[in-house]
């Protein structure tokens, strides 16, 4: 029943099949809820295929102005200024996400905690630093530098 010479004995060979049945098992309820899931994606949007009014007209795909007649196209081109300063607020306001919690516990952390929030808050100076010596941050001067 044991280890043979050309490998482990049929009473190993089985208790693995079985444990690897058992392993697979376990995915089993993962793989009910992605069937579940896909099954009823397929079902809503064959509703939608079947339900859905088709009728094409023109003023459908003109632009909404609060009742307005549309001037113009509904696409504008944005200055990448706007978008750069959106993406230095979210970085703020992310850093403020971490050094809340931070702050809270901040005598539990010790002194390793400490030098590692100075290194993140340095990154985080350089980086305004750097926007600001660019003039990302003046909001109506001279063309951002490149």
């Amino acid at each position: 029943m044991g280890r043979g010479r050309h490998g482990p004995g049929l009473l190993a060979t089985w208790q693995g099949t079985a444990q690897n049945q058992m392993d697979v098992s376990s995915y089993a309820s993962v793989l009910v809820f992605l069937g579940f899931g896909l099954l009823f994606v397929v079902i809503n949007y064959t509703l939608n295929a079947l339900i859905t009014a088709r009728t094409p007209e023109p003023q459908k795909y003109d632009s909404y102005e609060c009742g307005e007649v549309p001037v113009g196209t509904g696409q504008i081109q944005y200055n990448v200024r706007y978008f750069i300063f959106a993406l230095i607020f979210v970085l703020f306001d992310v850093e403020v996400i971490f050094v809340f919690p931070w702050a809270v516990v901040f005598r539990e952390l010790g002194m390793f905690a400490f030098v590692e929030m100075l290194i993140f808050l340095t990154i985080l100076i350089l980086g305004l630093v750097y926007a600001w010596r660019k003039g990302v941050l003046h909001w109506f001067s001279r063309p951002v530098e490149h």
